[in-house]
């Protein structure tokens, strides 16, 4: 790793003046985009954050004289080597002073009092530990690019709403997880947990860590009014090889890793089902080859997640029944990605005595 410091005037490590928010950014190859989302960070109306950009060995010259004078301080990781998102993201928060973990992707530009409304909303849930921002499409902003991750039942995550109008975007509620591209996580609990499962590198480590939390008992609240505009896929591509593999592989290994076993071998023809569909679909589409490698990577390791996920569902803070009505259980409502979120926030679900009910 070859780790580079660049502390402007402002908050910087060591000083007195520590920052409430860390705002982490993990840049391949983003092009004019990183300079965008950086420039919607100097207009916040919130100043105690600090920006960490982690850059994982880009060639593309998107580093090159980035303008950063406006932000309250700012700190560049430049590594050797591509990390993927997931190990990105840990390096960062590795690196953070502040008390909450603010993800914005490279390819997304932040309202300029998104801080703010999170801060808001930290405050109204004060015993959650994780948030989802509401994400619009940066060229289309009467479209919705996502309001937090769903979780189907059986096995399959998707971006509520993407693609569907912005009249669609809920009111304040409960999600199932945080969408990495705006996800807010107390730092504490982020590392406590171990942070992004890096063998994921890109796509569902957000749902897995999300999954994760879940098990622990922790819920997760969509805000609304905390927007960013997402060009969704405008680095890695929404339907290239690279995202349909990662998708493919990842999926399984969330579901595989993480599904406590009662509702997992209730599911599993169900999600052996769903798989095979998408897998037809994919070679309709002319992407069979990357929907085959990832499916049958995905099962490979399909084992070997189970077992690395065996201590916290074993040892899991909340009930069967009440982890399953985070999920949504109508296939359709995947199909067309629809908005998957529960207004009003329920007491966060935790009962210990559950725990022999997982293995």
């Amino acid at each position: 790793m070859n780790s580079q410091l660049n502390d402007p005037a402002g908050i910087s490590p060591g000083s007195n003046s520590k920052p409430r928010f860390s705002v982490l950014i993990v840049n391949y190859n983003g092009g004019a985009y990183i300079q965008d989302a950086l420039a919607s960070l100097a207009k916040q109306t919130r100043r105690d954050f600090e920006v960490i950009l982690v850059d994982n060995a880009s060639t593309d010259g998107s580093l090159d004289g980035l303008d950063t004078r406006q932000l309250p301080a700012f700190t560049l990781l430049r590594e050797s080597e591509n990390h993927g998102y997931a190990g990105g993201m840990n390096l960062a928060a590795a690196r953070a002073q502040g008390d909450w973990l603010v993800g914005l992707n490279p390819d997304a530009v932040a309202a300029a009092d998104w801080l703010e409304k999170i801060a808001n909303g930290i405050s109204r849930h004060q015993r959650a530990k994780m948030f989802a921002s509401a994400q619009l499409a940066l060229e289309a902003p009467d479209t919705l690019d996502g309001a937090g991750d769903a979780y189907l039942i059986i096995g399959m995550p998707w971006r509520g709403g993407f693609g569907r109008p912005a009249s669609e975007l809920p009111a304040e509620g409960e999600c199932f997880s945080p969408c990495g591209a705006g996800g807010v996580f107390e730092r504490e609990t982020f590392l406590k947990h171990g942070g992004f499962d890096e063998r994921f590198f890109c796509f569902c480590e957000d749902v897995d860590l999300g999954f994760r939390l879940r098990l622990a008992g922790e819920t997760c609240i969509l805000l609304p009014d905390a927007v960013i505009h997402h060009v969704g896929g405008g680095i890695s591509g929404r339907s290239s090889d690279f995202s349909i593999y990662h998708g493919f592989r990842n999926r399984i290994w969330t579901y595989a890793k993480n599904m406590p076993s009662v509702i997992f071998w209730l599911t599993l023809p169900a999600h052996i089902g769903l798989s095979g569909y998408l897998l037809i679909r994919g070679a309709m589409t002319g992407r069979f080859k990357q929907a085959w490698r990832g499916m049958r990577d995905g099962a490979a390791g399909a084992v070997s997640m189970r077992r690395s996920g065996r201590e916290l569902r074993r040892n899991r803070r909340v009930g069967l029944w009440a982890l399953a009505r985070t999920m949504a259980w109508n296939p359709f409502r995947m199909s067309t990605h629809r908005v998957h979120v529960r207004e009003g926030v329920p007491e966060t679900p935790v009962n210990g005595s559950s725990a022999s009910e997982a293995r």
